[in-house]
């Protein structure tokens, strides 16, 4: 039996022949949108399509030094902008002795103390030849700004009375005194 065209099969449905085809692009200049107000071809610009982007210029050894030099600097002022968050912290969770206090002065002993520790590691993405002076000051920079986050650790330690700073604190290693006089009752 020699077959026959089945012309009586249905056709797909359309959201299948929506699938099996890409939608249709919009051209940039549709019809249906105008400009908006204020908007002027000319005054942006056409494109062409011979028209190139000009590479990108390399910079120079200075200019690169100078932007390693800024970076730097902005490394070694960070822990100043911690400062201030830090004191309001320290302020915030009281004098008495709690877990919570004893992590914070913790922690505010050991960032800056890591940070000293590290400083050469900090800025060796930044240092070259020509901008090691210059770097040089931003690390003394960087280590003052962690001794004064070591300065508040000190601060909060001292107002939770953890510092033997009264004759009291230290009376182990006080020795009775001799008398330079007696005086007796005389009947």
């Amino acid at each position: 039996m020699p077959s026959q065209p089945l012309e009586d099969s249905p056709l797909p449905p359309q959201w299948v022949l929506d699938l099996q085809s890409p939608p249709r692009r919009k051209g940039k200049n549709a019809a249906t949108f105008s400009n908006p107000p204020g908007y002027s071809e000319t005054a942006v610009g056409k494109r062409s399509a011979s028209s190139k982007v000009a590479p990108r210029k390399v910079p120079s050894t200075e200019e690169t030094d100078a932007l390693k030099v800024k970076k730097s600097w902005e490394v070694a002022l960070a822990p100043a902008k911690q400062l201030p968050m830090n004191a309001i912290m320290m302020y915030m969770s009281g004098n008495s002795l709690q877990i919570f206090s004893i992590m914070m002065v913790f922690m505010l002993f050991k960032t800056p103390l890591t940070g000293i520790v590290q400083t050469n590691e900090a800025f060796r993405r930044y240092e070259t030849d020509g901008n090691r002076d210059t770097i040089l000051a931003a690390k003394g920079c960087y280590v003052l700004m962690q001794l004064l986050a070591l300065a508040l650790g000190v601060w909060k330690v001292h107002k939770m009375g953890l510092l033997p700073t009264t004759r009291s604190d230290w009376l182990a290693w006080e020795s009775e005194r001799t008398p330079l006089e007696r005086a007796f009752f005389a009947f």
